[in-house]
């Protein structure tokens, strides 16, 4: 009886003592060999931390990045013969340089330009009908302004995002989406990102919140006045 208890705690421990040997010394050095090289476990869980990790550093950057620029945003109304209109606009300087496109502004209306939720009087300095583009100058100064995005690092695929102003029932209120660069032409870029029209003018900015460009809807997709053309126009 003895002698079969004896046996079974031998058995016991040689099991343990091979399960061990098999864990931290076999094991390991089988899975080193190019036979069993494709087994390999140990680096799957590093990936998807990873990935999170990247993914959890994008959001807070763009969050960061929205935050920097949200009060560089303008909202335009206009009314008169031509129809009545709603879009965005730019702070272009921090004495009251605002930019806008052309074609929120028809001749013979009626303007008003919310900056950092005042109406100011306003003065049109510039348009021009092939850019889309206007420069205003309001009576205000002291505002928060953001850099320009450097047209030679643009890529295809760079997350990118707008900002802009609708107003509901009479009353502003900023929007936000996002996306990336679907192609890159000379007059226009082209994302991947489906608005509405009353978001026409709304500032692209890239992750850094620097300006890519100012958004033109076309049959509900975004496209972006490039700033190339932005800075050609403004003389900056």
């Amino acid at each position: 009886m003895k002698k079969d208890i004896l046996k079974i705690i031998f058995l016991f421990f040689v099991g343990i003592g091979g399960g061990i040997f098999a864990d931290q010394i076999l094991w390991p050095y089988f899975i080193e060999r190019p036979l069993f090289y494709q087994y390999r476990l140990e680096k799957s869980p590093v990936y998807v931390t990873e990935r999170k990790e990247i993914y959890i550093q994008e959001n807070l950057a763009l969050t960061e990045a929205i935050e920097k620029v949200e009060k560089t945003v303008i909202g335009v109304k206009s009314s008169g013969p031509a129809g009545f209109f709603e879009g965005s606009g730019l702070v272009l300087t921090s004495d009251g340089l605002i930019l806008t496109l052309n074609s929120l502004l028809p001749r013979g209306s009626n303007f008003a330009f919310l900056v950092e939720e005042e109406w100011p009087n306003w003065q049109i300095l510039k348009r021009d009908y092939q850019k889309d583009l206007a420069l205003v100058k309001v009576e205000k100064t002291g505002l928060s302004t953001t850099g320009f995005a450097d047209p030679e690092e643009l890529v295809l695929g760079q997350r990118i995002f707008l900002i802009g102003i609708v107003f509901e029932k009479g009353e502003p209120k900023k929007v936000v989406n996002q996306g990336i660069l679907r192609s890159l032409a000379k007059d226009f870029i082209e994302t991947n990102i489906s608005e509405k029209s009353a978001l026409a003018g709304a500032p692209i900015f890239n992750i850094e919140g620097r300006l890519v460009g100012l958004s033109t809807i076309k049959n509900g997709k975004v496209l972006v006045i490039p700033i190339s053309k932005i800075k050609d126009f403004v003389g900056f």
